[in-house]
């Protein structure tokens, strides 16, 4: 039996899983993301934490075939990284610094990226070689799969979804320094702000309260019939699936997987973004197939370890 590491490295904490080659997690665990002195501490942290995992398992350092890494930032095909606000790094050559600490083999990808390669091969993409994954949290990540690869693009920078520009009338800021992207409209902060918006002149009975809604509040309430809610559910859907649309007649896939905390309020809210996608979809991605995330806070582990194991 040979095994491998998938680690997805967070700026809060690092998750790690040990796996069997055919997949099987052996063992989960986490610890503490030491961002102090520039992130220095980090890569050998998750070294020495691996190390003692491996002796606790009682596997010999030959029966393992490397560690695939989830990083959040871009990364370059040389597994290099050109600065992480959440870790400390600056310029960081994180494969070769693995590589070098754990003496065993180490492919590096974008979070996001890495996270979507894990719902295609155990999660909500499962059977599939062509997927698109959106996650919906603070703000608007992505990952593209295509014939079962990662597409990361010259800059390691593929699959950012959240920066198509989707309304060029816009005049607030993106935390990118753009203007209209998608993250300002589909991510929860982004619902959040459709909502007060829209509350600021709403006058019909609503359950929403201005000053401390939420994404969360917006999609229960939706769940209650609440037509304010569910125009704002709508245009959501709208800036969301319209988006989608687009991205599908570049990529062709059979399924996109949407996932992140705002994904949590269950199948309804792929209702609105299916009904907006249906209305501009290019009539040979018309069949493309809706799923929910299935592997949670575990796809950045799982989808490490396949980074691994696909090489």
């Amino acid at each position: 039996m040979k095994y491998c590491l998938g680690v997805d490295v967070g700026g809060t904490t690092v998750k790690l899983g040990l796996f069997e080659d055919n997949g099987t997690v052996l063992d989960k665990w986490e610890i503490v993301t030491n961002t102090k002195n520039e992130g220095k501490a980090i890569l050998p942290d998750i070294s020495a934490t691996i190390f003692s995992k491996l002796v606790e398992h009682k596997i010999k350092k030959e029966d393992v075939i490397g560690i695939g890494m989830g990083v959040p930032a871009p990364v370059t095909a040389e597994g290099t990284v050109n600065g992480s606000a959440n870790l400390g790094w600056k310029y960081k050559e994180v494969k070769r610094e693995m590589e070098e600490l754990s003496g065993f083999k180490v492919n590096v990808g974008n979070d996001a990226n890495v996270a979507a390669l894990g719902e295609m091969w155990k999660g909500g993409g499962a059977g599939e070689k062509n997927m698109v994954m959106v996650t919906l949290g603070t703000g608007v990540g992505g990952g593209l799969i295509s014939n079962g690869h990662i597409v990361a693009g010259n800059n390691g920078a593929g699959g950012e979804i959240g920066h198509i520009c989707v309304n060029y009338e816009e005049t607030d800021i993106c935390g990118c320094g753009n203007k209209g992207c998608l993250e300002q409209y589909a991510s929860a902060t982004g619902i959040v702000r459709l909502a007060k918006k829209k509350l600021e002149k709403e006058v019909r009975s609503t359950k929403l309260i201005k000053d401390t809604v939420t994404a969360k509040d917006v999609f229960d309430c939706v769940k209650e019939g609440d037509v304010v809610a569910i125009e704002i559910a709508e245009e959501f859907g709208a800036y969301l699936g319209y988006a989608l649309a687009n991205i599908c007649a570049l990529m062709d896939p059979t399924v996109i997987v949407i996932g992140g905390g705002v994904s949590k309020a269950g199948e309804i809210i792929l209702t609105f973004i299916k009904n907006a996608f249906e209305e501009r979809v290019f009539f040979a991605n018309s069949n493309v197939r809706f799923a929910l995330a299935a592997l949670g806070n575990d796809a950045g582990i799982y989808g490490a370890a396949k980074l691994i194991l696909e090489d």
